[in-house]
Formats: structure tokens, sequence, C-alpha cells
């Protein structure tokens, strides 16, 4: 497949990226997350080739992105629950799981009756998906496992002969996928973390529950977008380390085939070889908007054969960095 490639799109290059969209064609386009590899998410032979070009597996639902969060009604059973919701933090990164109506294809949906809706509050995600006419399906656009992209260039080393278009644009303020919450439990229920808090959350839905997948390994039905066992890794073998900066320290092998994620605030660590640094230890936002970026640049480096990261908090943001190095790491955590 032939690319093309707009680093800075114009209201015109949009124009025709939606076009692609509407033809059935795929178009990777930036969001506040991470970018997204999009299709006529009606269209169920577009949302095929997305799980071709990503080799995604089929049971792994997508999410459809909205101009506005009204427009959900087109396509799922909302209720007030789900305004409340939107009334909040619509547009933006959050992605609400709410029962699909049957215009929704079974190959955007995983199979499952359920779909996932997202407004994205990005000026070009929204502009492309006004521009289209027609709502977005799109999952993140990388190859399916690897850490997901947060630049242009990151999209065209995976995209480029598997994507019509390829829009570019400034780096990802958020850095990892949106928050999914899904309303089709007994309670609701956050699926996979992100910008969006547990905590802010319950402001809005009291009630609401963190799944046992977010922490732990899950090998049952997917239910949404990040569930898998292991996702989001580098080539290298990953290791969380949980202990102080010192323990730390002298538990890792010191040679250039060992890289290390760490803190802003690790002077020792800082002095070694292969340190690449995603925030400050307080700094969970930070540290949300590097992870990809520093997993992607271990990449480069073709001595590395494995990775040491010192372990996030899980308070707030992060939760969702967490979240994302576990199954980066395969759940491989070592505590001292």
């Amino acid at each position: 497949m032939e690319t093309t490639v707009f680093e800075n799109p114009t209201i015109e290059q949009i124009e025709r990226a939606a076009k692609v969209i509407r033809d059935g064609g795929l178009v990777v386009f930036p969001t506040e997350t991470v970018f997204g590899l999009g299709a006529n998410a009606l269209d169920a032979d577009a949302a095929k080739k997305i799980y071709a070009a990503k080799g995604r597996p089929s049971d792994n639902p997508l999410i459809i992105h909205l101009a506005k969060a009204d427009d959900a009604e087109k396509y799922a059973e909302t209720n007030d629950l789900y305004y409340a919701l939107a009334n909040r933090f619509m547009p933006g990164p959050l992605t609400v799981i709410l029962p699909a109506k049957d215009i929704i294809p079974r190959t955007v949906t995983g199979g499952l009756d359920t779909v996932a809706v997202r407004v994205p509050i990005h000026k070009t995600a929204n502009a492309l998906i006004r521009a289209a006419g027609v709502p977005i399906a799109a999952p993140s656009a990388n190859i399916s496992g690897k850490p997901s992209p947060t630049r242009t260039s990151h999209v065209i080393c995976d995209m480029y002969g598997r994507a019509d278009i390829i829009l570019g644009g400034e780096a990802c303020d958020v850095g990892v996928e949106s928050t999914i919450i899904t309303l089709c439990a007994e309670h609701p229920t956050l699926l996979r973390p992100g910008h969006v808090t547990l905590d802010e959350l319950r402001e809005v839905c009291p009630d609401s529950v963190l799944s046992q997948a977010v922490l732990g390994k899950y090998e049952g039905q997917v239910l949404s977008p990040g569930m898998a066992y292991k996702h989001y890794a580098p080539k290298a073998a990953v290791t969380i380390v949980e202990s102080d900066e010192r323990k730390f320290y002298d538990y890792i092998p010191k040679g250039t085939e060992t890289g290390i994620l760490c803190f802003d605030d690790d002077e020792l660590l800082r002095t070694l070889p292969n340190v690449k640094i995603y925030g400050a230890s307080d700094d969970s936002s930070a540290q949300a908007k590097r992870l990809f970026e520093c997993l992607r640049e271990f990449d480069l480096e073709e001595n590395i054969t494995h990775i040491y990261a010192r372990k996030p908090s899980a308070d707030g943001v992060g939760l969702a960095v967490l979240n994302r190095l576990l199954r980066a790491a395969g759940f491989n955590v070592v505590t001292l």
C-alpha cells in the first residue's frame, strides 16, 4: 500500500483523509492520548482492514470516535449516567462502554453486544470525524502488542505501507490511551485506567469499581482494548522492580545490555548508561506522557536485551502508568 504523510495537516488534507475514511480506507490520526488507526465504524470490511494492518486479534474490540457526545444515541443505548459522564469528561480522554445498536458491525465490537464510544478533544481528530460524517473506529496506530505511538515518527515506523494516509502533528499530550469505563456491568467498572482517574469517575458515579484486570493477569473474554495479558511491550524483556533507589541500583546487572527506566530524581541511577527518564517520582502525568516514548527509544538500541523499570505509584494517573508497565513486562515484578 502507498501511504501519504501529511506532517502538519491542512483543512484540505483533512478533507482528503475524511474521503478515504468514507471510501473504506485507513487513516492514522493524532488524538490527545495516542495516535489512532481509523476506519469507518459502520463498514464491517473497513474494520477488518484495521485488524489486518495491526496484526490485532479479531476478538479485541475497537473504540468508535464521535464528533460530539450525543452522537452516541445513533450507535448505542445511552442513559442518564452516560450523559453525566459525558457532561463532565467529554470531549476528552474517556471511553464509555454501552449496549450496541445493530448499526455497529460486530467486526468493530469484537463480537460483543456492547460498543465503546469516545469524543476526542484533539482538534485534528475532531475535525477528521466531522469531515468524514461517520463514526471512526480506531485502536492505537501501532503493531499489535508493541508500545503505543505518541509521535508522528512512531506511526511512520509502524504504519507506513499499512495505512492510506498518516496525519501527523505534535506529540500527544496525555501519552497513554483513554480511560475505559463500562456501564454494562452490575456497577460502573473501570476496565482500563487513563488520564481520567478512578477518584474523578467516582465523583460522578460513586459506586464505580476497579476491574481486577487492571492490576492482575486477565485471561477471560476481552471486554475492552488494553486487557490483553501482554501488551505495549518493547523488544527487550521488561522487569518492574519495587524498591528504593539504592536497592534497585544494587540489584540490576551493570552492562551495555541493560536498559534502565527511572525517575528524574533518581540521581544514582542517572549515572549509569542506557538510562531513560520518564518523569519525577511524584509526577504521574509526566510519566504517562513519556512512558511509551521511552520504551520505543529502547527499541532503537539493538544491544539492550533487558529493561529494568522503577515501579510507579498507583495513585491517580499513576494507576494508568503502572497498568501499562505491568502488561509491557508480562507482570514480571520483583520486590526487594
